[in-house]
């Protein structure tokens, strides 16, 4: 079920017109021209999607102790972690597309 970084590279890059783009200690991705929709972070293997703060409940409800809110002020943005051993696919692909389909929809 773990959901690896080439994995995790692959499903975030399916989306058109998206690349990668170092982020501090991660990996970003984001739409070019427009902001990032997620970051990876390799040596715990989670991905930070950026979901809206009403999106956001309804995953970390799906898995509440692998889905959380980041502890800061971006996880009352709607940043959410996803650690990527425990959760399913299914679920992340969604939360990808709907922080995909966000960024899309807002101008820069």
């Amino acid at each position: 079920m773990m959901i690896t970084k080439k994995a995790f590279t692959t499903l975030a890059l399916s989306f058109p017109g998206t690349e990668t783009q170092p982020h501090f200690d991660r990996t970003g991705f984001k739409i070019t021209g427009k902001r990032m929709f997620a970051t990876y972070l390799e040596k715990d293997n989670t991905a930070t999607i950026f979901l809206t703060p009403i999106e956001q409940p309804v995953f970390c409800q799906m898995d509440p102790k692998h889905i959380y809110p980041v502890p800061n002020k971006w996880g009352e943005k709607g940043a959410t972690i996803f650690e990527l051993n425990k959760v399913a696919v299914e679920w992340v692909t969604e939360a990808l597309l709907s922080a995909y389909n966000e960024i899309l929809r807002k101008k820069k």
